[in-house]
């Protein structure tokens, strides 16, 4: 509990500095922070959707199917919305449910498989699930078209107290909040399982599930579990996220683009850490803003050049890549955790190698 704590009280300072962020967002940038806003939303997206990737990576298992449940949870968000008039807030959580529960089916049967033949039938699942709401009645999901969610802030305009561009800063605030909210809670969910039994667990199935059930451990019941939580937050998500951008399609929710980022991201950071996902998001986020507004005509080339670069010369990450750079430096303090030495350095802790 003691090793969990400067986590958490990181946790808390963000929680603090996403509630204070808008105000002087405004106070600094003025018309700007509606733009400023939306792109730190569109971060903290990608680094929810890269720290729940990360959860299940953890286990050993590539999965492919993060698109399946962050369109389950946009879809779940948008017919509920539609046919029921739940409350829009009581929607993501249900989000988060019902790609769970499709995960906890599809893991109970998928999860025995490893390598790539867990990663082709979750990328098949994707393709099937987005093949099944497309057959649904046009009526209940909206066919091919899709359906539109209405949004889950509506602030009012306020003649002479306010002008025009507030009521977008006000709407991009509000959003900010929650998925601050959402990436704080992602980020308990990562401490918790890197700071208690879960991370030694994780790391005996990875590393060799035979092993790891002599000693103990259960790797079907590891590898659900982590499955269960990373689809559960990536559910939450793409429910937030239908409500913020007004529709699903299910050729835009159920998008392999959405997979590939999930997988990217926490590569680019580092693997099997908290903060690994976080930096790649907030990195790979800046870095796509800057292209898109540098080269409006083919940008995407150089991303792809940015993130084939990072894997060939940072394998490890940026987390791997500061921690070279720190032993470079000198040696480590007396006393420094050896799993926070190793956490960027997974071959080295496997084989058992000093970092």
């Amino acid at each position: 509990m003691r090793r969990a704590l400067p986590d958490l009280a990181w946790t808390l300072l963000l929680a603090v500095l996403v509630a204070l962020a808008p105000a002087a967002m405004k106070a600094l940038f003025h018309q700007a922070s509606v733009s400023y806003l939306s792109l730190a939303s569109n971060a903290m997206s990608l680094a929810v959707l890269a720290l729940s990737w990360d959860l299940l990576a953890r286990t050993g298992q590539l999965s492919l199917a993060h698109a399946a449940f962050y369109g389950a949870g946009a879809y779940s968000a948008a017919i509920l919305a539609k046919l029921t008039g739940v409350p829009l807030f009581l929607a993501l959580p249900i989000g988060g449910l019902v790609a769970a529960l499709l995960a906890l089916g599809l893991g109970s049967v998928t999860l025995r498989l490893r390598g790539i033949y867990f990663a082709i039938a979750t990328l098949a699942f994707s393709e099937v699930l987005k093949a099944v709401v497309q057959e649904i009645p046009t009526g209940v999901a909206g066919g091919a078209a899709g359906l539109n969610v209405p949004p889950l802030f509506r602030p009012h305009f306020v003649p002479g107290a306010m002008q025009r561009w507030e009521i977008a800063f006000l709407r991009n605030a509000d959003y900010f909040y929650v998925y601050g909210g959402l990436l704080v809670l992602a980020i308990l969910v990562s401490t918790i399982a890197q700071r208690s039994r879960l991370k030694a667990a994780f790391t005996a199935v990875r590393t060799n599930e035979a092993v790891a059930a002599v000693m103990g451990v259960r790797p079907a019941r590891a590898k659900l579990l982590a499955f269960v939580l990373s689809s559960a937050l990536v559910g939450t998500l793409g429910a937030l996220e239908a409500e913020r951008l007004g529709s699903v399609i299910p050729d835009g929710t159920f998008a392999i683009s959405t997979t590939v980022f999930a997988l990217v991201t926490p590569i680019f950071g580092g693997l099997y850490t908290t903060l690994g996902p976080i930096l790649g998001a907030g990195v790979l986020s800046a870095v796509e803003e800057t292209l898109r507004r540098t080269f409006a005509e083919g940008y995407l080339i150089g991303y792809g050049i940015v993130l084939v670069a990072s894997i060939l010369f940072m394998p490890r990450g940026l987390v791997g890549l500061a921690n070279r750079l720190a032993r470079r430096r000198g040696p480590p303090p007396p006393g420094e955790d050896e799993a926070v030495r190793t956490a960027s350095d997974p071959g080295a802790a496997e084989s058992g190698e000093a970092p």
